[in-house]
């Protein structure tokens, strides 16, 4: 005998008391987290445990419950076909049910991770990146789910890939350039290169870093505008970042006339040195001055120095430069610049 009929009235009454006893534990498995271990988890100091608590009753107690429907449905006769098809749906309920846990237990720990180092300040702007990356999450690992629930209803996976191969194709084609800029973004976050605040100078771009998104990153260049840059920028180009210098150095070079006697040449080494040290709030002592050069119209003087980490970069070399402008003018110092003779002299046969 084979089918319903098999079953007899003691059969139904055993399954169906397993079922309920499986979806009655499922309740208390429910009630006891939620209490029990909630309260637990509420002592400790991290959120980890709180985040998983929460988020693991409800599929915890599903999966509670299909196991025993499973177990309710082994006590009964039914027949190859329909035997085999309900066997596959349980296995397709078990993957699904197991796939939601997964997924709640990453989500909860990609979630503290992020969350703990915005708090900690070690990854300032991870709790922007959170939204993407528990999206990301989840479509693998329910993507992964599926792909395994679908294996163990019988379905061919291989040869379901293939047939969606030319299609997927052409959307990762179409789909490169964000794929690309979603894990430039993730990279900036991972390697901190710059934070919001931050100058950098990327490309022909330099300005102030006023917002970093999962795709793009916004620059308010120093001439005003907002410029936006694609993370993959950020991947494929040399960074710099100008805050995070200890020091900005300036490289400048001075030509004074040939007229200029060794002595007056001596005293500007001398002043050039002097308005360095009279500027150390803005200035590091470490400097270079030197004559360095006879060049073609002018004796060339080397002048190198440090501006110190948070003074104004623009600022400070104005006050410079006009200091040694003053002072090359009271010691009676001339720059040079080649004159209308020398510069028609250069085309002379």
């Amino acid at each position: 005998m084979s089918g319903l009929h098999a079953n007899g009235l003691n059969d139904w009454l055993s399954a169906v008391a397993i079922a309920a006893g499986g979806w009655v534990l499922g309740q208390v498995v429910y009630r006891v987290a939620g209490r029990v271990l909630g309260r637990m988890a509420r002592r400790t100091a991290t959120g980890l445990d709180d985040a998983l608590v929460e988020g693991l009753r409800a599929p915890v107690v599903v999966l509670i419950t299909v196991l025993g429907v499973v177990a309710a449905f082994q006590r009964l006769t039914f027949s190859e076909r329909a035997a085999l098809w309900m066997d596959r749906v349980f296995h397709v309920a078990v993957a699904l049910s197991v796939t939601w846990i997964a997924a709640r237990a990453l989500d909860a720990l990609v979630r503290e991770f992020l969350l703990s180092r915005e708090r900690s300040g070690d990854g300032a702007g991870s709790a922007r990146l959170l939204p993407s990356v528990r999206t990301a999450l989840r479509v693998l690992v329910w993507g992964l789910g599926t792909v395994v629930a679908l294996n163990n209803a019988g379905y061919d996976v291989g040869a379901l890939l293939a047939g969606i191969g030319i299609g997927g194709l052409a959307l990762a084609l179409a789909a490169q350039e964000t794929v690309a800029n979603i894990f430039g973004g993730i990279t900036i976050y991972a390697d901190k290169p710059f934070e919001v605040g931050d100058r950098v100078r990327v490309d022909a771009y330099d300005g102030i870093v006023e917002q970093v998104g999962i795709r793009s990153t916004r620059i308010r260049s120093l001439e005003g505008p907002i410029v936006v840059i694609p993370n993959k920028k950020f991947t494929e180009s040399i960074v710099e970042n100008v805050t995070q210098e200890p020091a900005r150095r300036v490289r400048h070079e001075l030509g004074l006339v040939y007229e200029t006697s060794p002595d007056r040449m001596q005293r500007a080494l001398e002043v050039l040195r002097e308005v360095v040290m009279a500027n150390q709030q803005v200035l590091e002592e470490e400097h270079l001055v030197c004559f360095n050069a006879f060049k073609e119209y002018s004796l060339n003087i080397l002048f190198i120095y440090y501006v110190r980490k948070g003074a104004d970069i623009f600022e400070t070399q104005s006050r410079v430069h006009l200091e040694v402008l003053r002072r090359f003018n009271d010691e009676r110092l001339s720059f040079a610049y080649p004159t209308a003779v020398e510069l028609a002299g250069e085309y002379k046969p």
